[in-house]
């Protein structure tokens, strides 16, 4: 692996393991009264985390292009409870830089790791010359 997608998977397990201990903190310790019960906010919060965690653990490029869809849920949560509830706004804030900094790791992790393993999709023009030529032939 090369050392810059060495630097990118780092970046987007430390931030994923640093989201899924803030979430729990946060939900669970810093919140004043709970409307909800533990239950519902570990299914809501936690689990969706905890889905992607083999593939993350394994370095799976394909795993961390997806996890991308569960990191916009946290950012959409961080935006939304950072402009709803100002009492919680620090902890929203940490949210957001978490899942953005998770985003970027996972995003740029996916599209060098694939790269490296001859995963990415060929060119609209390479693939149209090869077609060309495959029935030019017949």
């Amino acid at each position: 692996m090369h050392s810059r997608t060495r630097t990118y998977r780092n970046i987007a397990l430390i931030s994923y393991l640093l989201l899924l201990m803030w979430v729990i903190i946060w939900h669970t310790g810093l919140r004043d009264a709970q409307p909800y019960s533990p239950i519902f906010i570990f299914l809501l919060y936690v689990v969706p985390l905890l889905l992607p965690m083999r593939g993350i653990f394994k370095a799976k490029p394909y795993t961390h292009a997806w996890v991308n869809f569960i990191t916009l849920f946290y950012i959409i949560h961080g935006i939304t409870i950072a402009y709803a509830i100002p009492a919680e706004r620090w902890f929203a804030g940490i949210e957001i830089i978490l899942s953005s900094v998770m985003f970027v790791g996972c995003s740029m992790f996916a599209r060098l790791r694939g790269r490296e393993l001859g995963l990415s999709l060929p060119k609209l023009k390479q693939e149209m010359k090869k077609e060309k030529s495959r029935f030019e032939e017949q």
